[in-house]
């Protein structure tokens, strides 16, 4: 595990404001040294670059992290404050029909940690290492939970028609082949979404702009259009649906896609969005374009 000396720790303790969650340095410490140990798996990294990689962390999300494992209750209230519109957000981009979101409010209880082991809490917050966002990465551990779930209860099933849109895919192709399908399908969903969003009425791309561009909470929303907050969750899950639509009949009529390669494009796409960037595309369907900007992360999963 890469060491940490003592001076630079508390200097990134300062920057994380750690103090204003109660988080001892040396938990903290202990937090940045887990982090670089799996950035750097299997080798030393030089002074330059463990001063870049740690640099880099989101120093402020490690640090409520740290405090939220820790069990402290000013922290974990900020968090579910803040952080859990967010994680909504992603069970509604999973499955629009909210079904996906008992697995969001399933998280809170790995989150906290329930379970005792020897003694300690163990909380799901340790998987964390603040190389992405807090909230990227709570979607992405969502996001893994969504996938297990499915192959749970494919497995208790009986195995569909080969023709069936259920159907098991088949075996993964050569990394060159996945690359390209991967390129492909990010190119025609791009196609796919700006043209959908460019078909819907103003105000509802603005309440999708505002909700995953701009993520901004359904309150907020509903002050800057004059509407209360269920008449704008009814509007979004329209939208969601209309889009949907819209999407799925475009990559059937131009790209001539199936039901199956349908279902590989988006599951493609939300695994590695690759550039895809939501102001873009905003800006494409109101008829302003922005050069594209990389979005993609690495992610940390328990």
């Amino acid at each position: 595990m890469p060491e940490i000396d003592e001076r630079q720790a508390a200097a990134l303790f300062r920057m994380a404001g750690a103090e204003r969650w109660d988080v001892p340095q040396a938990v903290f410490k202990d937090a940045l040294e887990r982090s670089a140990s799996k950035a750097f798996t299997g080798r030393e990294p030089s002074p330059a670059e463990l001063d870049r990689y740690l640099a880099s962390l989101h120093l402020d999300d490690l640090a409520l992290a740290c405090a939220c494992a820790l069990g402290h209750d000013a922290a974990w209230e900020y968090f579910m404050r803040e952080h859990r519109p967010a994680l909504y957000r992603g069970a509604d981009a999973i499955d629009p029909s909210g079904s996906t979101r008992d697995l969001a409010d399933s998280l809170y209880a790995e989150l906290y940690g329930l379970k005792d082991r020897d003694g300690e809490r163990q909380s799901l917050f340790r998987y964390f290492h603040g190389r992405s966002s807090l909230d990227t990465w709570m979607r992405a551990v969502l996001s893994q939970r969504y996938v297990d779930r499915v192959r749970a209860t494919r497995r208790l099933e009986s195995l569909p028609d080969e023709d069936s849109r259920s159907a098991l895919s088949a075996p993964a192709p050569p990394a060159e082949t996945a690359a390209v399908d991967q390129q492909r399908f990010g190119t025609v969903m791009q196609q796919a979404m700006s043209v959908a969003l460019a078909a819907l009425e103003p105000r509802d791309r603005m309440r999708l702009a505002c909700y995953y561009a701009q993520e901004m909470t359904l309150a907020q929303i509903g002050r800057l259009l004059h509407e209360h907050e269920a008449t704008v969750s009814r509007h979004l899950a329209r939208a969601r649906r209309a889009m949907r639509k819209s999407v799925e009949d475009r990559l059937r009529a131009v790209h001539g896609f199936g039901d199956r390669e349908i279902d590989e494009c988006c599951a493609s796409v939300m695994q590695d969005a690759g550039s895809m960037d939501l102001a873009e595309l905003f800006g494409e369907a109101g008829g302003r374009k922005k050069p594209g900007t990389d979005r993609s992360t690495s992610e940390d999963m328990p």
